[in-house]
């Protein structure tokens, strides 16, 4: 049987190289340890009471809270408040940011964002859902209760992100700012191994994704643009496949091992664009320029994004570098 890196051991042999990643190593090892729990809870939602369905409220972006969505958002507040190296975080399920109170928590240098079940309206018939993060730099003082301008920092000032997802197999797909790595997590050990080391996204791939449901509520030109990739007239000769799951962790997933474009456009009803610029842009944003690809929101970088507020929600244009430059131009 091959042997395969564990991540407490992959970060151990990451900080030997820098002593300032010691405390960002506890961040993602604390990360990991409460996707654990969420997998588990996960893998048996369809046989515990009180797991699957709506929890009966909404969240601050008035979608349906989903039981799990409550459960996984908890799971990772504990964690890293206990944990001590984050003094707060921000999450889509709540309304604002949540600064830990204790002697330890105010003490850490770091902070986390997160979307804690992004896909949850799939929990109910068992398709592949996730978590993203973000992990910033606190910016206010030491020992000082966490602040508002410690959450609202530009996409650039990350210094780590990364995604779990939940589907075949539970799978850690993260950067710290050299390159990206995935760790598929073994049940037998119940331990993250690297499986998918230094992950490039091909430049360009055959695959788009995109609610087509809400083509004729966007702009024409994204129109024109999915016209193009289903027409022969494209760089391939051949019309690109459809592929839409509706959770944004496995379709940015598939991108980014097999290439391919991810679209979420504004639209009537969204005119502002869908996705959470803090919880979900930035962060795959970070990755997918890691691995070589491209995110923005279709005329800028989405990294280079000044939040307002904590849930602001902006268009995402994310994929293979080629792809994405393609769809831009047909924006200009």
């Amino acid at each position: 049987m091959a042997q395969y890196t564990a991540l407490k051991d992959f970060l151990h042999s990451q900080q030997s190289k820098d002593q300032n990643n010691n405390d960002l190593s506890k961040v993602l090892l604390d990360l990991a340890k409460a996707s654990k729990i969420v997998s588990k809870d996960v893998c048996r939602a369809g046989l515990v009471d009180g797991f699957l369905g709506a929890q009966g409220g909404q969240n601050i972006q008035g979608e349906e809270q989903q039981k799990l969505d409550v459960i996984a958002d908890n799971a990772f507040i504990n964690v890293l408040e206990k944990g001590g190296a984050v003094c707060g975080i921000a999450s889509e399920e709540n309304e604002d940011f949540v600064s830990f109170d204790n002697d330890k928590s105010r003490a850490g240098q770091y902070v986390v964002l997160f979307d804690p079940l992004d896909g949850s309206s799939n929990i109910d018939v068992n398709v592949s859902i996730g978590t993203i993060f973000s992990i910033y730099k606190r910016v206010s003082p030491s020992k000082q209760p966490a602040t508002i301008d410690d959450m609202l920092q530009k996409g650039t000032e990350q210094v780590a992100a990364g995604y779990v997802l939940y589907g075949s197999s539970t799978m850690l797909v993260f950067t710290a700012g050299s390159g990206v790595n995935g760790f598929t997590l073994d049940p037998s050990t119940d331990e993250f191994c690297l499986s998918h080391a230094d992950m490039k996204m091909p430049k360009k791939g055959r695959y788009y994704a995109m609610n087509e449901g809400n083509i004729n509520e966007c702009n024409p030109k994204i129109i024109d643009y999915i016209k193009y990739c289903q027409s022969r007239e494209n760089d391939y000769g051949s019309p690109y496949s459809g592929r839409y799951i509706g959770s944004l962790v496995a379709d940015f997933h598939r991108n980014l091992i097999k290439g391919g474009i991810y679209i979420y456009p504004c639209t009537i009803n969204a005119p502002e664009g869908r996705l959470r610029l803090l919880y979900e842009c930035n962060p795959l944003a970070f990755i997918s320029e890691q691995a070589g690809g491209l995110s923005s929101t279709g005329t800028a970088r989405i990294m280079e994004i000044k939040p307002e507020k904590l849930h602001e929600r902006v268009a995402f244009f994310t994929g293979s570098k080629s792809m994405v430059e393609k769809a831009m131009g047909f924006l200009k």
